[in-house]
């Protein structure tokens, strides 16, 4: 099991997360790895991984944008949705989960959300994603399951007002 931190835009997470003595003692047997778009963490199960988030809850509250557990390599499930497959053990994750997402990078910075309708699959969305140079499957639960937004500016505002 390992754990995405998605830090805010002009944040360097693995930075900030080293510069604290309260996180570095945390994370000190993790050894977490810098991405582009935040800190990736190995965690050996779902549990030390959901600890972890709560050890660390300040920092994601004020650093980290989002969250996210990955399943298996190149789709990952929300915070929200790891809690109801551990805690409340509602829910069974299934190559037919119905509520997913997908998360448009650009040089590590979150670009774009689109729901995905159910049964499709990540190369159908490619259209959805232009200017996005990686794109990551998301598992949520109906309520995280939200509309489609980009979450960029246009680099040429002006070449909208022509």
């Amino acid at each position: 099991m390992n754990v995405l931190l998605i830090q805010r835009e002009g944040i360097d997470l693995h930075h900030t997360l080293f510069s604290s003595e309260t996180s570095r003692m945390a994370l000190r047997f993790y050894h977490p790895k810098k991405k582009s778009c935040g800190v990736y963490i190995s965690c050996a199960t779902l549990s030390s991984a959901l600890s972890l988030v709560a050890e660390l809850r300040w920092y994601i509250r004020r650093y980290v944008r989002e969250p996210l557990f990955e399943l298996e390599t190149g789709i990952y499930f929300t915070h929200p949705l790891a809690q109801d497959v551990y805690y409340e053990r509602t829910a069974v994750l299934g190559p037919t989960w119905p509520y997913r997402k997908l998360y448009g990078f650009r040089e590590g910075k979150l670009v774009s959300s689109v729901p995905m309708s159910l049964g499709s699959t990540i190369e159908e969305y490619h259209q959805e994603y232009i200017g996005a140079d990686r794109t990551i499957e998301i598992w949520c639960t109906e309520d995280d399951r939200e509309e489609g937004e980009r979450m960029d500016e246009p680099e040429d505002k002006g070449a909208l007002l022509e």
